[in-house]
């Protein structure tokens, strides 16, 4: 298999934390996509230009995260970090889009930086992505995850945090002491998070 990624990518860390919990890592040739160059290979595989990008064996093409999560539990035999049990499984996909939602807004606030003029920038629309992520770190804070599951919702959520820790668009860690405590008892049992950290 290719998996077309950035090592900075929290989408594509997500990926490669459940390729290695799952055993699939090893059998994955990562290859790093520039998502701003037209001419990346990348282009040609997703018609959206957004990593992650997975190619299958037999040529087929998965995007995005979500969906390439799902084929690695099923590859891996199902129900491993995506639960059987109908309320365990709806309650670890809702996780993951909430976690998802707070990346996509950090990742709107850290591109507004990078990629608009300052003169262009606009306060009150990066307000509004600094909402969501505040939001959405209060309501994982009311109801944290247990630390020691490894699933698409909590995985996720450590690859929001790690992500938050890296591109710093806000200081989250004072408001929410019962994540940043989360957040160690995660890595320090599941060590896919260390082991997929950005260089």
């Amino acid at each position: 298999m290719l998996l077309r990624s950035s090592g900075p990518s929290p989408f594509g860390r997500k990926v490669k934390m459940a390729a290695k919990r799952l055993g699939l890592l090893a059998r994955m040739e990562v290859v790093t996509a520039d998502t701003t160059n037209p001419d990346d290979p990348l282009m040609g595989d997703n018609p959206l230009g957004k990593i992650p990008l997975l190619v299958l064996d037999d040529g087929r093409r998965v995007y995005d995260s979500r969906v390439i999560l799902e084929c690695l539990d099923h590859m891996a035999g199902g129900g491993v970090i995506l639960p059987r049990d109908f309320d365990a499984r709806l309650a670890a996909l809702t996780q993951q889009a909430l976690a998802d939602g707070v990346l996509d807004a950090a990742l709107l606030v850290v591109y507004e930086g990078r990629f608009r003029p300052a003169e262009l920038a606009h306060k009150p629309w990066v307000d509004r992505q600094l909402g969501k992520i505040s939001r959405g770190l209060a309501a994982f804070e009311r109801d944290l995850p247990d630390p020691a599951a490894f699933t698409v919702g909590t995985l996720t959520l450590a690859c929001a945090l790690g992500y938050l820790d890296l591109r710093k668009p806000l200081d989250w860690r004072p408001a929410h002491p019962g994540l940043v405590a989360w957040l160690e008892a995660f890595r320090a049992l599941h060590p896919e998070y260390d082991a997929t950290a950005a260089a």
